[in-house]
């Protein structure tokens, strides 16, 4: 049996945890890693301490060769270079990486893309599939060419998104799909047999980064366009409210067409209608949005009776709206 492909591993986020474990462990006969590069070191958190990213904490416990250049340099090239990896692996790495450094591996470097591609391009696949209402989205393996996730693309994984599932599940069910996509893909590269079909470029659309501005919720909207937007930015950027002037961080929501049990059906967008033991209901342009997790400033996520025992939203309050910016584009870049 040839020997395992040398990897070199780019990436800072810990969905790629379990691929990692997955080569350290039962892919260890296809794939070893041999180096480990990341992004610098970064404040993080409410004290905003300097702490090494989940991949970092992963390398150096296994005594492996962590690089963190803040810029890809010729002389980080040349690092890489040095090490003679057969491929460069790349899954949430934060870099555009130039063609110069796409050639150094042997076999070029492949990219784990958390969208189906050519959906969803760019830096927030994840909540942004959410946020659209999609019911499915994947992770994509490609190579890695200089345009923005437009390489041609060896193989997808596919996973189900309901309508209870937030970035987080969604994020943890993305990260167990790489370990099997990959899994598949390594014999295959190592036989030369792995298969590459280019994109259609005219389905392509594009998600842009976030930021805190991306939490605002028009309640003019629909109740599935609005709990689609929560769920999606939960926990980041996540969507508020203000409620008896306190901004109110939203974790989980959903949509009914209507509401039972003789309640009211109806009310002006972002009038709140009642409670139940599940949810704070609220008005909006078509069916009434289900607020099921809250969280006051300073304090946890609670689910919706436990948040409203001790913060009281009497019926016929308003929540203002505030403007909710595109998150996607379908427009060439």
């Amino acid at each position: 049996m040839s020997r395992p492909l040398q990897i070199i591993f780019f990436g800072a986020d810990a969905i790629a945890l379990p691929l990692l474990d997955w080569i350290a462990g039962e892919g260890a006969s296809l794939a070893r890693i041999i180096a480990v590069w990341t992004q610098p070191d970064r404040p993080a958190g409410r004290g905003q301490q300097v702490v090494p990213n989940a991949i970092k904490a992963w390398a150096t416990a296994r005594g492996l060769p962590v690089f963190q250049p803040e810029k890809l340099t010729e002389s980080a090239r040349l690092e890489l270079a040095a090490r003679e990896a057969d491929l460069g692996l790349v899954m949430a790495y934060g870099h555009i990486l130039r063609d110069d450094f796409i050639a150094t591996p042997r076999l070029g470097m492949l990219n784990l893309h958390t969208s189906i591609l050519p959906l969803f391009r760019g830096a927030s696949p994840i909540q942004s599939a959410i946020a659209s209402g999609e019911r499915e989205t994947g992770v994509t393996l490609m190579r890695i060419v200089r345009r923005l996730d437009a390489g041609p693309v060896a193989a997808v994984a596919r996973v189900a998104v309901s309508a209870e599932d937030t970035s987080l599940e969604v994020e943890a069910k993305l990260a167990a799909a790489s370990v099997a996509l990959v899994a598949g893909a390594l014999p295959l590269l190592r036989a030369g047999t792995l298969v590459f079909s280019e994109q259609v470029e005219s389905a392509a659309s594009y998600c842009r980064k976030l930021a805190k501005e991306d939490g605002g919720l028009d309640f003019a909207e629909s109740a599935h366009c609005l709990a689609a937007r929560v769920n999606g930015l939960y926990p980041w950027p996540a969507c508020t409210v203000e409620l008896a002037g306190q901004t109110i961080k939203l974790g989980l929501a959903e949509a009914w067409a209507d509401i039972h049990g003789g309640r009211p059906t109806s009310g002006r967008p972002g009038e709140v209608l009642g409670a139940d033991a599940e949810a704070l209901w609220v008005a909006t342009g078509a069916g009434v949005l289900r607020l099921r997790k809250l969280q006051r400033p300073g304090g946890r996520m609670l689910a919706a009776s436990d948040f409203l025992r001790g913060f009281a939203v009497p019926a016929g309050t308003i929540i203002a709206s505030r403007a909710m910016r595109e998150l996607v584009t379908r427009r060439t870049v």
